[in-house]
C-alpha cells in the first residue's frame, strides 16, 4: 500500500469511522466498495476516549493500553470482514482523543485523505452526535467531503450505489 500521506493521482483514497455500531459498519462497506470500483483505499479510524482515572499513573498507563489493543483487535476484525466483503485491504488507524476532534485532526494530518465517511444512524435511534459536530459545527472547515451513509442500507442498495 502506498504511503499514508501520499495522495496517487487516481485513487480515492476514504477515511471512514468505526465505533462497533450497525451504521459504522454500513459505512465502511460503503467505502469499501467504491475504493473498490475507483482503485481506491480505505482507512479506518476508532478513538478512544482518555481515561478520567489520573490518581495512579501506572494504573491509567495499562488501562490506555488495554484500551488500545482492544480497538487494535477490534479494527482488525472489521478490517477482515472489509476484505472479505469488497477484497480491500484497508489501512487503520487508533486515536486517543474525543472522536469528532480526532477525525478532524486525522484529516488534517492527512491531505491526501479525499473522502470523510460516517454511518448515520435511523432517525428512531437517537443518535448523531458526530454528525452533528462534523455537519454543524465544522463542515465549513472541512478539507474533504462529508459523505454520511444512511445506516440502514441493504448489502444490494450498498452494491447499487456504488
Amino acid at each position: 500500500m502506498p504511503d499514508a500521506a501520499t495522495h496517487e493521482p487516481g485513487r480515492v483514497k476514504y477515511l471512514v469511522c468505526v465505533d462497533g455500531s450497525p451504521e459504522s459498519r454500513v459505512a465502511v462497506r460503503f467505502a469499501g466498495l467504491r475504493a473498490k470500483n475507483t482503485n481506491g483505499f480505505v482507512i479506518l479510524l476508532t478513538a478512544i476516549e482518555p481515561a478520567e482515572f489520573q490518581h495512579w499513573m501506572a494504573v491509567e498507563d495499562v488501562m490506555r493500553a488495554e484500551r488500545r489493543d482492544e480497538a487494535e483487535n477490534f479494527l482488525q476484525d472489521v478490517a477482515a470482514e472489509l476484505y472479505e466483503w469488497a477484497g480491500v485491504r484497508p489501512a487503520f488507524t487508533v486515536r486517543e482523543g474525543r472522536i469528532g476532534e480526532e477525525i478532524l485532526a486525522a484529516v488534517e494530518e492527512d491531505p491526501s485523505i479525499d473522502f470523510l465517511v460516517v454511518g448515520a444512524a435511523p432517525a428512531t435511534a437517537k443518535h448523531g452526535k458526530l454528525i452533528s459536530f462534523l455537519a454543524g459545527q465544522v463542515a465549513g472547515g472541512l478539507t474533504v467531503p462529508l459523505v454520511i451513509v444512511p445506516g440502514n442500507l441493504s448489502d444490494e442498495q450498498l452494491v447499487n450505489l456504488t
